[in-house]
């Protein structure tokens, strides 16, 4: 009598991330720029200059993070996790109605929508683009697959995933929604500090 085999389980993949290199870079910046500023300032300044310095770190440091560095979508075999500014998406492939590109790139859930901030559309990307592949059908490169900016190529990727994985083990699930409160509340607590600092100054 021999014992049946038992199926074998279904590999499970890293998440893939897909995120803006630009948006990393001027956060970067941005995020250096400003504490040198705000250092200075805190050094440097006399009377109430250091404390408005400290307060507009803390006020706007999470808004350059939240809007630079921390958007990005992460793909699995089961779901797709989209970190927007103040709000992470998780969504199962199975519940996914569409992934629409435009002005933005989005996806779709029962009617709602969600901007993917992290795959930006680049409307000068897409035009270059364009003139790429008129350029490639008079040439002698005609046969050569059309330029297509990376934001457009990320999002063909996404919908594969969609697509392929949508009838995977674990791909049928709720969507959950959680606000970044760790972006929120030192960012609004910092802007309550810089008005009060100002308005009593």
């Amino acid at each position: 009598m021999t014992t049946p085999k038992s199926e074998a389980p279904r590999p499970h993949y890293a998440d893939r991330a897909f995120r803006s290199p630009m948006g990393v870079l001027g956060g970067v910046l941005l995020l250096g720029l400003g504490g040198w500023m705000a250092g200075d300032a805190m050094v440097q300044g006399t009377g109430r200059a250091p404390w408005l310095a400290l307060a507009a770190v803390i006020a706007l440091a999470p808004l350059v993070i939240a809007f630079t560095l921390r958007p990005v979508v992460y793909a699995s075999d089961v779901r797709m996790l989209v970190r927007n500014p103040f709000r992470t998406i998780t969504i199962p492939w199975a519940q996914i109605t569409e992934l629409r590109s435009g002005f933005s790139n989005e996806v779709l859930v029962d009617g709602v929508k969600y901007q993917l901030w992290s795959v930006p559309v680049s409307l000068r990307a897409r035009k270059k683009a364009t003139r790429r592949t008129a350029r490639q059908l008079q040439g002698a490169d005609a046969d050569q697959a059309p330029a297509r900016p990376s934001s457009d190529q990320d999002m063909e990727h996404l919908r594969e995933l969609a697509q392929r994985n949508a009838t995977n083990e674990g791909a049928k699930g709720e969507i959950t929604v959680r606000w970044a409160y760790e972006i929120i509340a030192p960012a609004v607590a910092g802007a309550i500090v810089f008005a009060v600092l100002l308005a009593t100054g």
